[in-house]
């Protein structure tokens, strides 16, 4: 893909995310896109974001989990931007319309402290950065089309990581703990869909160890040239599975002593 196909890629985005309607595959119309074509894309959504007045706060981490990798057909997972105009408080009712086709994921955040980077940085390393974690839900969302209704061809990583990893929206739990407060392998959510069980899962579903998410996140940005900066929010990865969630359902995200998170949609 030239520069031309990746601003033209980010602004079809764009204009997706805005008017609500969603676009063709992009790899049905790049069948030679690649990973890096596929960041460069999600960079110049963030430029084009950033040249509006919104801010980065933070990163989200995608494809942590075995069951996603094989479901895609890849090895290693991705990342996308969190910005400014995504968080919604706990309790929040998310207003009609703000989304296509919202689904969430329960995921531990990470809050930093110190800035990290570099393509040797270590566990310790990150929670040494780490203010606290909290409990989380993504909100997620697709400017691009799920399938090809005509070739019946699914997106792939490519499709989702220039969409920003389909991310589209983040919630923190009131609870904040230390780091090593709680084994994060360990640390699970019973997540309720308008009353009823939908998804349970815990933290080692995540690379084994969130922290190890966080680590795999700076060593990537090192290779981009960026770092994780103070202050920022890390999503380090869902340990459930996308839970659809159209106009009219209630979110509530149990993660027992590690705390809880609710989010509606109107």
């Amino acid at each position: 893909m030239t520069p031309e196909d990746h601003a033209r890629a980010a602004a079809d985005l764009l204009q997706a995310e805005s008017s609500r309607e969603q676009i063709g595959l992009l790899t049905l119309r790049h069948p030679e896109m690649g990973m890096d074509d596929a960041y460069e894309v999600q960079n110049a959504i963030c430029r084009q974001k950033l040249a509006e007045g919104r801010k980065v706060i933070g990163w989200k981490i995608g494809l942590t989990s075995k069951a996603m990798q094989y479901a895609l057909n890849i090895d290693i997972p991705d990342s996308g931007i969190l910005f400014d105009d995504m968080v919604f408080e706990h309790g929040a009712t998310v207003p009609a319309g703000r989304f296509i086709q919202p689904r969430i994921e329960a995921e531990i955040a990470f809050v930093m402290k110190s800035a990290i980077g570099g393509e040797n940085v270590s566990r310790e390393d990150i929670i040494a950065a780490t203010e606290c974690v909290a409990p989380s839900i993504e909100i997620l969302d697709t400017r691009i089309e799920r399938v090809d209704p005509e070739t019946g061809k699914a997106r792939t990583v490519f499709d989702t990581i220039s969409d920003n990893a389909a991310n589209a929206g983040i919630v923190l739990g009131n609870d904040r703990h230390m780091v090593d407060a709680f084994d994060l392998r360990w640390v699970g959510a019973l997540t309720f869909r308008n009353g009823e069980i939908e998804e349970t899962g815990l933290g080692a579903g995540v690379l084994n160890d969130p922290v190890e998410s966080v680590v795999w996140l700076a060593r990537r940005m090192a290779q981009y040239g960026q770092s994780i900066e103070p202050g920022q929010v890390i999503l380090s990865g869902s340990f459930i599975r996308p839970v659809e969630c159209p106009s009219g359902t209630e979110i509530q995200a149990d993660f027992g002593p590690f705390g809880s998170v609710d989010i509606r949609f109107a």
